[in-house]
């Protein structure tokens, strides 16, 4: 069985200034699969295993991830909140909505809120709680084995 060949320039030692500049673009909000995916970087196995052998590298790239997270999240409050294109001239001078426009502001938001929620649902996710109300004694439930138990 024959190795993969890597990619030319694809660097697979680790560097302090790779490192930073793979920081720098996920605190951006790039995603490490998009980043990986340029010449120069690593692979994206790459720096998996940099981070399972380095948890300082682990640690940083979870710091970046984060911050690029709220990055991603400001780009959806900025494209929600953006609504110059979303009115156009028509033919006879009258303003209208450009629905096209809306439409896809709208999913571009939408694509952001769904990713972030997916990747870091405990700032981003929907909260879901539990409530019980009632309560069951150890009565109730001895008594609801003993029916069960005479109806079998």
């Amino acid at each position: 069985m024959s190795t993969p060949k890597r990619k030319p320039g694809r660097p697979s030692k680790f560097t302090p200034q790779i490192l930073a500049e793979i920081c720098e673009r996920l605190s951006n909000g790039e995603p490490m699969a998009q980043i990986c995916r340029d010449d120069g970087m690593p692979g994206l196995r790459t720096v998996y295993d940099w981070m399972d052998a380095m948890p300082d590298v682990s640690a940083q790239i979870a710091r970046a991830r984060e911050q690029g997270f709220d990055a991603i999240a400001v780009d959806a409050l900025r494209i929600a909140d953006d609504g110059i294109n979303d009115k156009q001239v028509d033919a006879d001078g009258r303003v209208v909505v450009d629905h096209d426009v809306v439409q896809r502001s709208k999913l571009r938001v939408e694509t952001r809120l769904k990713l972030l929620a997916k990747w870091d649902p405990k700032r981003y996710g929907d909260r879901q709680q539990v409530e019980h109300s009632g309560k069951i004694g150890l009565e109730d439930l001895v008594a609801s084995a003993s029916r069960e138990a005479g109806d079998a």
